[in-house]
Order: C-alpha cells, then sequence, then structure tokens
C-alpha cells in the first residue's frame, strides 16, 4: 500500500519578499509548513545577506520552477569600495584593501564593459561544483582552486547613486549571474578593490515585489483562509510560452499521457511560428492541463498537472 502524502494538496506560487538573514530553503519550508502543503521549492537561491523577490512553488507548481529559474533576474546592489572579501559580500572575511577611491566618471567608464555579452568568473564562495566538490566548502577548507568564467549576459546596468566611498547600481541579467562577482569586478575595473554590501532583488522570472509579501505578515495571518489571496495559480510561472485550449474530450486523452491533434485552423494559427522542439502551455476551460511539444500537427504531452 502506498504511503499517504503529509499535508493538503496545495498548488501554486507564493512570492516572497525575503527578509535578511534567512535562509531561501529555510523560507520555501515556512511557508510549506504554514499552507500545510504536500511540497515545496522555489525558483532562485537567495544569498542570506540578500532580500527580495523568492518565489516559493506549492505543489504542482513545483513542475514549473524550471522555468522561473530559467528567467532573468533583476537586482539592486550596493558596492563598498577599498576592501575584498573572501566572500565578495560583507559577511567575508578582509582579504586585501586599497586607498583608491573611484570618481563617478570612473565608475561609469567601468561600467560599459559589464553590458551586454560578457564572461564572469564566479566568486570562489559559492555552489559551483570542482571535481565534485562544492566551491564554498573547498573555499572554507583553504583550498587553492580556480573557477572558470561563464558566458553571461547583461541585460541593463545602471548605476542609481554615487559616492566616493560606495555606489549603488541596479543589473538585469540572465539566470547563474553573481551580483558579488560583477560588484568585485566594477571595482577591480576602477583600479581598487571592492565587495557587496547590501543586495536586493526586484524580479525573478515573471514574479516581481508588487507581488510579494513577507513571511512574517504570512505567519501573523496563521492559518485563516486570507492567506490564499496571496497564492498565484501554477500557470503564472508560464507566462510567454504560446497557450492552446482543449475541449473536456481532448483534455482526458492528455492527461492520460496521449497525444491530441489539432485541426481547428484556430488553435493552430493561435501557436504562430512555432517549431517541432518549442513549448505549449495546454489549458482545459482555462485551468492549466500540461506542457506539451507541437509536432506534425499533434500536442504531445510532456508534463501533465495534476490541478
Amino acid at each position: 500500500m502506498a504511503r499517504r502524502k503529509r499535508g493538503q494538496p496545495i498548488h501554486g506560487w507564493i512570492i516572497i519578499d525575503k527578509s535578511q538573514g534567512l535562509q531561501s530553503t529555510e523560507t520555501a519550508n515556512r511557508v510549506r509548513r504554514l499552507f500545510d502543503a504536500q511540497k515545496a521549492g522555489h525558483g532562485g537561491t537567495l544569498d542570506p545577506l540578500a532580500t527580495g523577490v523568492l518565489a516559493v512553488a506549492l505543489g504542482e507548481a513545483t513542475k514549473t520552477v524550471p522555468y522561473v529559474m530559467d528567467g532573468p533576474k533583476t537586482y539592486t546592489f550596493t558596492v563598498a569600495f577599498g576592501a575584498r572579501t573572501a566572500s565578495d559580500d560583507a559577511e567575508g572575511a578582509v582579504l586585501e584593501t586599497s586607498d583608491v577611491r573611484p570618481s563617478e566618471a570612473d565608475v561609469r567608464a567601468a561600467m560599459e564593459d559589464f553590458n551586454g555579452e560578457i564572461m564572469q568568473v564566479p566568486p570562489k564562495v559559492s555552489a559551483i561544483k570542482v571535481d565534485g566538490e562544492r566551491a564554498y566548502d573547498l573555499a572554507r577548507d583553504g583550498e587553492d582552486f580556480e573557477l572558470a568564467a561563464r558566458p553571461m549576459t547583461v541585460y541593463r546596468l545602471e548605476l542609481l547613486s554615487y559616492a566616493p566611498e560606495a555606489a549603488e547600481f541596479e543589473v538585469e541579467a540572465t539566470k547563474g549571474f553573481y551580483v558579488r562577482a560583477l560588484a568585485r569586478d566594477i571595482a577591480l575595473a576602477c583600479g581598487t578593490l571592492g565587495h557587496v554590501t547590501s543586495l536586493r532583488r526586484l524580479a525573478t522570472g515573471p514574479f516581481d515585489l508588487e507581488q510579494a509579501v513577507s513571511l512574517e505578515k504570512l505567519e501573523d495571518l496563521g492559518q485563516e483562509s486570507v492567506l490564499f489571496e496571496y497564492l498565484a495559480d501554477p500557470i503564472h510561472a508560464l507566462a510567454g510560452i504560446p497557450a492552446v485550449d482543449l475541449d473536456p474530450t481532448e483534455a482526458v486523452r492528455m492527461r492520460n499521457g496521449n497525444p491530441v491533434s489539432l485541426v481547428r485552423r484556430s488553435q493552430i494559427g493561435r501557436l504562430g511560428d512555432i517549431g517541432p522542439d518549442d513549448e505549449v502551455v495546454v489549458t482545459v476551460q482555462g485551468r492549466l492541463l500540461a506542457l506539451a511539444r507541437f509536432d506534425a500537427g499533434q500536442l504531445q504531452p510532456i508534463r501533465v498537472f495534476n490541478l
């Protein structure tokens, strides 16, 4: 006999405005317990130092986590000039100092090299694996190692404020981007050293701060039904993917893992210029049913949601 899952079958996204000091996994687990949900995950780790958007998935929404993680991220951050730390942020020990303080013109000139396609070396205190070991474990043990540069895309980089001791920036970049590495590299390009002293995520994928609520507020609400006002439908994580709505008979076929033919020209036309490797959101009566691939006039299910 299969074991009964603990918790309730609750499905959706909760967008948390994470407080400083909280671990991302701890935050997701507290949300799960608050809703008494069967399972939870999150759409991209935030360092304990960081605040802002942490998207927490409950139940079947966890199947859409990769789509949130793959989306662009937007941050504001402050770089303090004059010191390099072991972690490239204020939590690490100071390793080296510099008396050089860049001018605003120096900072703006350096920024030009960090727009568009760039190569970025991750911080040594990171989750990157080196010969099967996490870089942060090797760094903690005092191991000598180097991390390879990785291609990244910076969609937008703006200087929000400047002072000789520190500058504040806003950046929108691709997944896997390290703001701590950007802060380090901007300082180096200015002929000095630097590290992050504050970091706030404004958006991740389709979710932003306007949708966010603090964990503390949710916990104050307790088990009241008002909690569910903050639960976003799993389909919101799939924004921007072409969608098609099936009738109930077609939906039964797809729910059972079978392909569905699209013979209605109006439906095929709604998909636009789509290739065989592209994904389609499938709904029934407007409710999320599956993710599928469209090939040779058929929708082949690749992930079915039990909602």
